[in-house]
């Protein structure tokens, strides 16, 4: 350690082996939990008599509460219901195999015992307990991969520290270095020395963060040398990571590590008052989905001030648990499915096995699977009963019992030979044209290339726009998939050439980042997507269309 102090060394060039084996854990894993925990559960999304709109654990930033006001949340923060056993073991118990939870998020409130600042949990609190090594030693008693969220850029109660937005007391004024110095590096070396291995390590909103600045924080990885980084450290320092929020992308994102964070209501820090839980269903099938686009599911919590998970989460999570103790197989050690698009589910791999993954059982006990592979087993996950097949030249039949074995999603596990023998994607590589583009790196022709890097981007000025893709030939289309870069749409419709005039297949007022459609197969050669209202900067990163012919 003291040969650390005020040095910054570069870090040797990584080996693929190292890499890999680095990554391997966390490829597997495909399932974990986020906790967003901190003084902000006192307020709980209320302040001055008046609920402060958006997320939780942002309300001094969204109240513009003054630091010497916030500060005094520490002071009625007396967690004594918290049990980290409870935690880990209700993570485990869901199926989850990493905790990832806020040792600082951007108030500047550390969970830890802190010798860089007493605005921290055992200094600033009654509580005077070390939530950070409690949840580390607990992570290690049941097996389950520890890692750390730390606010590195963000920090609205020590001086010098960023925030989004500008500052809004004179006492956070100061110099960011001096912040980065004092603050930030002194807590990085702290929670990366003091509570045993850290496998991941998860920055947020790098805000004015400099390259010199982040290069402070990224030497200090050196001390955990298996840990794997997300990638919003800033300055230049990609990470290992990428990050997709509170959306799951459409068609993935081939080629890269991408863990999806989501929440299980609105918010990620504790508020009293939001009660918009997301159903069983749609979480276990966003986990699915995730899965099967070769991500990650990292699911939030946010405990209360009193130090426990709220019911609705908990009951989720021992529903999931239940789902995933049958069909964990399908989901732990898999890869991505080799089908761009079915109409009733999703399918995820693991060796010469595929799991089918069926949200729709069919009424009348047939199964249509485009897979033109030799199929020497197929049964039922949930009891091991085999499921008869037979293939011919539109694909694999199965013949399915009446009923489905679990009603959010039921798996059928395929054993095969060869590689995965699928339809393929029809717009990809066609050709596509638009009414006006910014310049010539922004063609049309990159929302048909198959990568997320590349963008088409409208002419500057323009509020309306089109695409259009012609496939070369009539095709059966089925679902798409639309993903903006910046979301500046707000009314679009995707459209059809019959003849000569334009139909409707669908509309919308928002595209974002992870639209996949589903509608009545539509016969066409020509489609069209309408962008009828948009700010200036319309973009579109993929326009997809999906068939399940071969």
């Amino acid at each position: 350690m003291v040969l650390l102090v005020g040095t910054t060394f570069a870090q040797a060039p990584e080996t693929e082996a190292h890499r890999q084996a680095r990554m391997q854990w966390w490829n597997e894993a495909r399932f974990g939990m986020f906790i967003h925990w901190g003084i902000y559960s006192v307020p709980a999304g209320t302040y001055d008599g008046k609920q402060i709109p958006g997320i939780g654990e942002w309300i001094m930033n969204k109240g513009k509460i003054p630091m010497a006001v916030y500060q005094q949340y520490a002071k009625q923060f007396n967690p004594v219901k918290f049990n980290a056993d409870r935690f880990v073991s209700l993570a485990k118990a869901a199926g989850m195999k990493y905790i990832v939870i806020t040792s600082k998020h951007h108030d500047g409130f550390a969970m830890f015992k802190s010798d860089a600042s007493d605005f921290n949990i055992v200094d600033g609190t009654p509580f005077k307990r070390d939530v950070i090594a409690e949840m580390a030693a607990a992570c290690k008693k049941y097996g389950m991969r520890f890692g750390l969220y730390y606010s590195q850029a963000q920090d609205w109660n020590h001086s010098g520290g960023a925030a989004n937005g500008g500052h809004w007391d004179k006492a956070q004024d100061g110099s960011m270095d001096e912040y980065i110095d004092k603050v930030a590096v002194p807590q990085m070396k702290e929670i990366l020395t003091k509570y045993g291995p850290i496998s991941v390590l998860w920055f947020d909103t790098p805000t004015d963060m400099t390259h010199d600045r982040a290069a402070k924080i990224y030497d200090l990885l050196k001390l955990q040398p298996n840990i794997i980084y997300n990638n919003r450290l800033g300055g230049g320092f990609g990470g290992d990571l990428e990050t997709p929020e509170q959306y799951i992308p459409a068609m993935g994102l081939p080629g890269r590590n991408w863990e999806s964070c989501m929440t299980m209501n609105d918010t990620w820090g504790y508020k009293s008052y939001d009660h918009n839980w997301k159903s069983t269903r749609t979480l276990i099938q966003n986990l699915i989905d995730i899965a099967s686009k070769g991500g990650n599911y990292l699911l939030n919590v946010g405990p209360t001030s009193e130090g426990l998970i709220p019911d609705a989460s908990v009951e989720r999570l021992q529903q999931i648990g239940k789902w995933m103790d049958i069909n964990g197989e399908a989901i732990h050690g898999t890869t991505n499915g080799p089908f761009s698009y079915l109409s009733w589910g999703r399918s995820t791999r693991k060796g010469q096995t595929l799991y089918l993954h069926v949200f729709n059982w069919p009424a009348n006990g047939v199964l249509q699977v485009p897979l033109k592979n030799q199929v020497t087993k197929a049964y039922l996950l949930a009891n091991g009963k085999a499921v008869q097949y037979k293939t011919g030249k539109a694909g694999l039949t199965l013949t399915l019992p009446a009923m489905a074995p679990d009603s959010i999603s039921s798996v059928i596990a395929l054993q095969f030979t060869g590689e995965p023998v699928v339809p393929a994607i029809p717009s990809i590589g066609k050709t596509a044209t638009a009414s006006s583009q910014l310049s010539a790196d922004d063609s049309p022709a990159k929302v048909i290339d198959g990568s997320m890097e590349t963008t088409w981007h409208a002419a500057a000025a323009d509020t309306t726009a089109w695409l259009q893709i012609d496939l070369g030939k009539v095709c059966k289309i089925s679902a798409a998939a639309i993903q903006e870069d910046k979301t500046n749409i707000k009314e679009f419709k995707l459209e059809y050439l019959d003849g000569s005039s334009w139909k409707p297949i669908f509309d919308g007022k928002k595209i974002g980042k992870g639209v996949l459609k589903s509608f009545n197969p539509v016969t066409a050669k020509v489609f069209r997507l309408n962008i009828i209202k948009g700010g200036p900067g319309i973009n579109i990163k993929e326009l997809t269309l999906f068939t399940e012919e071969f």
